[in-house]
């Protein structure tokens, strides 16, 4: 397999159509249908699909004092971080030059591990919101760095609907991989595989890439068959994802690698950040490792240890998706 990458490629990354929630609106990806005139609270929650917003109409008289709020499940990798979460919020930051940006971790425990071995406190959403809301912040634009609308999703969802009575105005955005092509919305499959694809090692017929993923017990782990079905689509040659926690799983994907006759890969992590799942689980030297399972089962091994934040055509994408959050906190 040949060991140099393809170089970036210059892609044209259009902004799709955002939801606005409780007031109807022509770029609205869904609506509830005009004859509901009694739509409960419950019915509200419900249908909200896509990037939110919420107008406190109690907060309406107070100044427009607005910030960024990045949420990301965060990393110990301290040179990983670096790379990816703090490059992300870095171009975030630049598209928004005047405006306070925010970085905020999911994970209580990398939070506490960073604290302990680097002195850093890097705050929870809940901690962050409590300060901007002190410091006198009175519309925020949330935003995530998840990769699909999973488990870590829905805690974005929720810090969203705990908190947007704190505030005049706030909007979240959607996590990289969101809209499938549905309701005239655009493809964030084929845009993500696109911007992924410009670091994929050119395959001879014996030869395959498989990427990591993390996987999850949320429903959203179907995304990662409609991850498969977009690259069946674009036709990207010998290509599989497959996942640490979720389906499918390296085994799943061994059987299909052998009956093409498959004889060396090249793994690779669909993670914003290459920390433990990417080093150890992937690519360690464990005999329960990823890398070690394969070799033990014939294959030649190769690894490629980038987060998907060190791409920059991906980093473009999520700040398009922070972008979007803005716009709608913008927008009157």
């Amino acid at each position: 397999m040949k060991e140099n990458f393809k170089k970036m490629l210059a892609l044209s990354l259009a902004c799709g159509a955002v939801f606005a929630f409780g007031t109807p609106s022509v770029d609205a990806a869904y609506m509830l249908s005009d004859e509901v005139t009694d739509a409960t609270p419950a019915l509200l929650e419900a249908t909200q699909v896509g990037a939110l917003k919420y107008d406190n109409p109690k907060m309406q008289n107070l100044p427009n004092k607005d910030a960024i709020l990045v949420m990301s499940f965060g990393t110990t990798f301290k040179d990983s971080r670096e790379k990816t979460i703090e490059a992300t919020v870095k171009a975030i930051q630049a598209a928004h030059p005047n405006v306070k940006v925010v970085t905020a971790f999911t994970s209580h425990i990398i939070i506490d591990r960073i604290k302990a071995k680097e002195g850093i406190e890097i705050p929870t959403p809940e901690a962050a919101l409590q300060r901007l809301k002190k410091e006198g912040y009175t519309r925020i634009a949330l935003c995530s760095l998840d990769v699909i609308p999973g488990v870590e999703y829905a805690y974005d969802k929720a810090i969203f609907n705990e908190y947007k009575d704190s505030f005049k105005k706030m909007t979240l955005g959607t996590s990289l991989i969101y809209w499938q092509g549905q309701e005239e919305q655009r493809d964030d499959v084929k845009e993500a595989l696109s911007a992924l694809s410009t670091q994929f090692p050119e395959v001879a017929d014996d030869e395959a890439i498989l990427i990591m993923a993390h996987g999850t017990p949320h429903p959203a782990n179907a995304y990662y068959s409609v991850i498969q079905s977009g690259i069946n689509r674009m036709q990207l040659k010998n290509t599989y994802i497959y996942t640490v926690e979720g389906w499918p799983g390296l085994e799943d994907i061994i059987p299909e690698l052998k009956a093409k006759g498959i004889k060396s890969v090249t793994l690779m992590p669909l993670m914003m950040v290459a920390g433990d799942h990417a080093n150890n689980d992937m690519a360690g030297d464990e005999p329960d490792s990823h890398k070690s399972i394969l070799m033990k089962e014939g294959f030649k091994v190769n690894t490629y240890l980038h987060g998907i934040g060190e791409n920059g055509l991906i980093r473009g994408l999520f700040a398009d998706r922070a972008n979007e959050a803005w716009d709608m906190l913008q927008a009157k």
